[in-house]
């Protein structure tokens, strides 16, 4: 059915489809009966948990995760649509890239689908409605939805990042704004250095940048009550060195976990032609192109990591099958996106039932 549905979705533009679609999904979930049906429908199996390392705060907060399936940020970028994709399934969803001001981000348009390689480009430049209007739509998220102490829970994370004016070397202001801003209002968060739609960003993966805005972040959550994890989404076009570096920076910069991975710019070995390409331009590349080189960089951090450390592995995953190749090696939870566009509101349920399957505890 949702074949027939997306076929007819894709030919239109896909920010308004994403709007669209998303649109009619929170009209029916505003409805108690529909809630209750869409809720029942797509509520995926429980999946056995993989064990996490008991001392981080990280684990401390994923071990409670209702479903290790998680929808990346971009997606939801100013927490409109919490209510509805808790209502299809997902464990967990990053809200943002929340920056301190509003932007627009870049002109559209700046979503484009590769049919042919299940693929999607995006260059849309953080656009957000800013960390005090997102705020605001935590704050009644949370009034709504009290966090249990026991049991499984739905976590909301903040993917952070910086305003396009604001240079480099002044980046870190802007993701401790937007950290002070939600620290009260989200479960953890995701400082996004990575992206590839935002002039020069992707220079503060380097040490020096990294160690700054990581030794200010923790400075200010050390100092609350109750700190939250802080963890780092990298991008799949990082030289081995350059991973090196981050893995060694781990324990000075206390890192709770790494994403893995972001969009590409890799262009290599897609079925859609160069002049298509050509045509639409710049951005990052993300779904199945992307899925071996980010299980390759999961597994590389996680044998030089061990098991001790979290990973979320992202890039690729449709099926439940993707999901368990990441798994396999060394992601403790995965994040989908544009696994979600390509394969429907089931995603969740689909990939929940065949990890459910394929990791069944053993009889005695």
């Amino acid at each position: 059915m949702y074949r027939i549905i997306r076929s007819l979705l894709f030919l239109f533009d896909p920010e308004k489809v994403h709007y669209f679609s998303m649109g009619i999904l929170k009209s029916l979930c505003g409805v108690g009966i529909f809630n209750r049906m869409i809720t029942n429908w797509f509520r995926p199996v429980s999946v056995p948990a993989k064990p996490f390392p008991s001392a981080s705060l990280a684990a401390q907060l994923f071990k409670n995760c209702s479903n290790p399936v998680g929808l990346g940020a971009g997606f939801d970028k100013n927490a409109k649509y919490l209510r509805e994709l808790k209502c299809l399934g997902f464990g967990f969803v990053e809200i943002g890239t929340v920056t301190p001001i509003a932007q627009d981000g870049n002109d559209k348009p700046r979503l484009f689908r590769l049919k042919k390689d299940f693929a999607l480009i995006n260059r849309m430049g953080f656009n957000n409605d800013g960390a005090d209007a997102i705020l605001e739509r935590l704050k009644k998220w949370k009034e709504k939805n009290i966090p249990k102490h026991n049991g499984a829970r739905f976590l909301v994370g903040g993917n952070i990042g910086k305003n396009k004016n604001t240079a480099n070397e002044e980046a870190w202001k802007d993701y401790l704004t937007c950290f002070e801003i939600l620290h009260p209002y989200v479960d953890y968060f995701v400082v996004n250095v990575s992206s590839p739609n935002t002039p020069a960003l992707r220079a503060l993966q380097d040490k020096e940048s990294l160690r700054k805005i990581f030794t200010v972040l923790n400075e200010a959550n050390n100092k609350i009550q109750k700190p939250k994890p802080i963890l780092l989404k990298i991008a799949p076009d990082l030289e081995k060195s350059q991973v090196d570096d981050v893995i060694a920076l781990i324990p000075e910069i206390e890192l709770e976990g790494l994403i893995v991975a972001n969009t590409t710019l890799d262009r290599s070995n897609l079925i859609t032609g160069i002049n298509e390409l050509n045509k639409i331009g710049a951005g990052g590349l993300s779904g199945k192109p992307l899925q071996d080189k980010s299980t390759q960089m999961i597994r590389y951090i996680h044998e030089k990591t061990g098991n001790g450390f979290l990973i979320i592995g992202s890039g690729g995953i449709f099926t439940g099958a993707d999901a368990q190749a990441k798994l396999d090696a060394g992601a403790a939870l995965i994040q989908v996106w544009t696994g979600f566009v390509y394969e429907g509101p089931a995603i969740v349920k689909n990939i929940s039932a065949y990890l459910a399957k394929r990791n069944k505890p053993k009889e005695a």
